[in-house]
């Protein structure tokens, strides 16, 4: 009989910790998704302030998660900076491309994200951008 009895306590305790284990990541998981929801919330904020189109929250909440993804990996390095300026440029290809002023809106956008999901590293993404010829050239 003991043995029998020893088979439900050692399946008991197995059960019991697989619902901690579950319990554990659900939390974690569902801390994240608000947290990713309310950096979401304060970027829509941000952008609404300064007269820019929001995206949707769920979307923002997705594609930025917590730590800001992509944006926040090194903004100010010689590689996004690089993909940055070309994109900066009249759209032509090979020698007929040539560098435009920009709206001042356009590189001012990143630094809103930044200083939402990775203020850290706002300082060093305008010390790149302080040199980009901008000029009102959209209209609101």
């Amino acid at each position: 009989m003991a043995s029998e009895h020893r088979w439900i306590y050692v399946g008991a305790v197995v059960v019991l910790v697989a619902m901690v284990v579950i319990g554990l990541l659900t939390f974690t998981q569902q801390h994240a998704t608000n947290e990713s929801y309310r950096k979401a919330d304060q970027l829509i904020t941000k952008l609404q302030e300064n007269d820019y189109p929001t995206p949707d929250r769920g979307q923002v909440a997705r594609t930025l998660g917590t730590d800001g993804g992509a944006v926040c990996q090194d903004p100010a390095s010689a590689l996004k900076t690089g993909f940055q300026r070309l994109q900066m440029s009249n759209g032509a290809a090979g020698p007929g491309q040539r560098p435009v002023i920009v709206a001042a809106r356009t590189v001012q956008a990143e630094a809103l994200v930044l200083s939402v999901y990775c203020p850290d590293r706002l300082d060093d993404y305008q010390e790149k951008i302080k040199d980009i010829k901008t000029d009102d050239t959209v209209r609101n």
